[in-house]
């Protein structure tokens, strides 16, 4: 059997020893700041300091509501902006004169009602004022009762005619008149008035007239612009006021009832909110700051929340 050799026990280090540090004959002085919690502890034991710093916390978190509150009234709601009077008038697709101020708990109405902008050209079944009119005349000139050998001009006969076919013709217009109102008109309908509505107030066949146009940057010639054929119906102020109105009639219709379950609408509330959004920020880059840009953002109440910040519904 072979020897046994003994092993190394222990390393040995042949490090010098660390000297002990002189004792300082200072006085010990804490140089540390004191944490929240300990200044919380001291002030606790003044209860004059202590009510003054709670008077203070309570001032300072008053005024931080009252800056949050503006800023989101500044803000406004990223679905329905801010209150204007073209957006108001969006219920009655612009045939009341007047707003509809809220009414408290007896029947009262809280504010003043202001006016709206109307649009009593636009009727139902997509008809204008003017196609309605030309076609009563013309029915009128294609309906009058005609003179003959039997009922000439001045007979008896013929003044019955005449007066039977002028009873017959105001009943056909007032027939016409109820049906061709808004008023009778479904939500559908509403929509397609406005929509017509938002291509009369933004188009650029109608704003070119009356808006000054985009001042040019340095060494820029303005280009001379095709004329155009028809009514502008896809510029972006255009297509901006169409979902605007798509976006109130449809938030309206969610808080009705059990909206709040409809799946579907929500979907698709948030994919308009998000078209309208990029639509907007296509706007910024191009129009910030022109009269076009103030003209929508004024009109249609869009405010920052609209088109700035993150959206979600």
């Amino acid at each position: 059997m072979p020897p046994r050799i003994p092993g190394v026990q222990r390393l040995v280090c042949l490090r010098p020893a660390v000297k002990p540090s002189t004792p300082s004959l200072l006085p010990i002085t804490q140089t540390a700041s004191l944490s929240q919690k300990e200044k919380k502890r001291l002030a606790k034991q003044d209860p004059y300091r202590w009510a003054q710093m709670q008077q203070r916390k309570a001032a300072h978190e008053k005024r931080r509501e009252e800056i949050e509150a503006i800023r989101e009234v500044q803000a406004g709601d990223p679905i329905r902006g801010l209150p204007t009077p073209f957006i108001e008038s969006l219920s009655s697709a612009g045939q009341e004169p007047l707003s509809r101020p809220p009414l408290d708990e007896d029947g009262n109405p809280l504010a003043e009602p202001h006016e709206l902008p109307t649009s009593p050209h636009v009727l139902n079944n997509l008809i204008h004022k003017a196609e309605l009119d030309s076609a009563i005349e013309n029915a009128y000139t294609l309906t009058r009762p005609t003179a003959s050998d039997l009922a000439p001009v001045g007979s008896e006969e013929y003044e019955q005619q005449v007066k039977l076919h002028e009873e017959h013709h105001a009943k056909a217009v007032e027939a016409l008149e109820r049906i061709t109102h808004m008023d009778n008109g479904s939500a559908k309908d509403r929509l397609h008035a406005n929509i017509r509505r938002c291509v009369e107030t933004f188009g650029r066949h109608e704003t070119d007239l009356v808006l000054k146009p985009k001042a040019l940057s340095r060494n820029q010639e303005r280009e001379e612009r095709p004329v155009r054929g028809g009514p502008d119906t896809g510029s972006s102020e255009v297509q901006i006021a169409i979902l605007t109105t798509k976006i109130q009639a449809l938030a309206n219709e969610l808080e009705k009832g059990r909206g709040y379950k409809d799946k579907v609408g929500k979907r698709d509330l948030r994919l308009m909110l998000h078209r309208r959004q990029r639509l907007l920020r296509y706007m910024d880059r191009k129009e910030r700051g022109s009269s076009r840009w103030k003209h929508m953002i004024e009109t249609l109440g869009l405010s920052p929340a609209t088109w700035k910040d993150q959206i979600t519904t």
